[in-house]
């Protein structure tokens, strides 16, 4: 049977890096993408070979739609299919939300380029080949920021909650063929977040989101990866809903 394929962006570590690794377990062949250094993106193919998987490696930044252009046509040229896309890739700047003066109208611009604009034209590259062996699945990697006002700061909130509407705008133009959802992810174990914050300020927020989330726990990536296969192979009755993998966070007073 011909392996199915999916594309994750920002896959070189994090929740991208555990999302193809769980494809490639589960059988299926992966792109993994990155922005900047190869190497990382190199260890994940690696990682995701072991388990038989064909993997491409591609360098794009999904804000740059000659680059979501240039990925689509390679995974074109390989296996001519592509089965689900998960939008992981994102960027922020870390500033206080009481810190109005710590955004500029170039900050939300840079933010949105990725977070927003960057999986639009990942989705539109992609969907022709989306559609060609429906049903096809698209997976944007959202934010429980998105719907709290909370996180990094009130620019990525901001993108988040954009993300959803586009998702609910693409699960409608793009239905029945093709299923868009959201996930929204709560505070993450993961470098990226990690190398943000600081190392001091990362252990007080961890131990701040254990204290007031209903299940007393931050995410693992693999947590996420494994509502992206869901929401990427088995909902195939859902389409342009939110999904929060944020251990109960909403539920307690902020």
């Amino acid at each position: 049977m011909e392996r199915k394929v999916c594309v994750v962006t920002g896959s070189s570590s994090g929740i991208g890096a555990a999302t193809a690794r769980l494809y490639a377990e589960r059988g299926w062949n992966v792109v993994v993408n990155y922005s900047r250094e190869a190497a990382p993106a190199e260890a994940v193919a690696e990682q995701c070979r072991l388990h038989g998987a064909e993997v491409l490696v591609q360098k794009c930044n999904v804000a740059d739609d000659a680059d979501c252009r240039a990925l689509a046509a390679a995974v074109d040229a390989k296996w001519g299919r592509c089965d689900v896309l998960v939008n992981n890739a994102g960027t922020t700047k870390f500033v206080a939300a009481r810190h109005l003066d710590g955004l500029d109208a170039a900050d939300f611009q840079a933010i949105y380029a990725v977070n927003v604009v960057g999986a639009f034209q990942m989705v539109r590259a992609l969907a022709p080949l989306l559609q060609r062996h429906p049903p096809g699945a698209v997976v944007n990697m959202s934010s429980v920021a998105s719907v709290t006002g909370m996180g990094s700061s009130i620019a990525y909130a901001a993108s988040k909650g954009a993300l959803n509407t586009l998702t609910l705008a693409l699960a409608r133009a793009l239905g029945p063929a093709v299923r868009v959802n959201a996930i929204g992810p709560g505070l993450v174990d993961s470098p990226w977040l990690k190398n943000g914050m600081g190392a001091e300020r990362y252990a007080a927020a961890v131990d701040g989101y254990k204290a007031r989330a209903a299940l007393a726990e931050i995410i693992q990536p693999e947590d996420v990866a494994r509502a992206a296969w869901y929401l990427g192979v088995d909902a195939v009755k859902t389409s342009g809903e939110f999904l929060a993998v944020d251990g109960g966070i909403r539920l307690m007073p902020v």
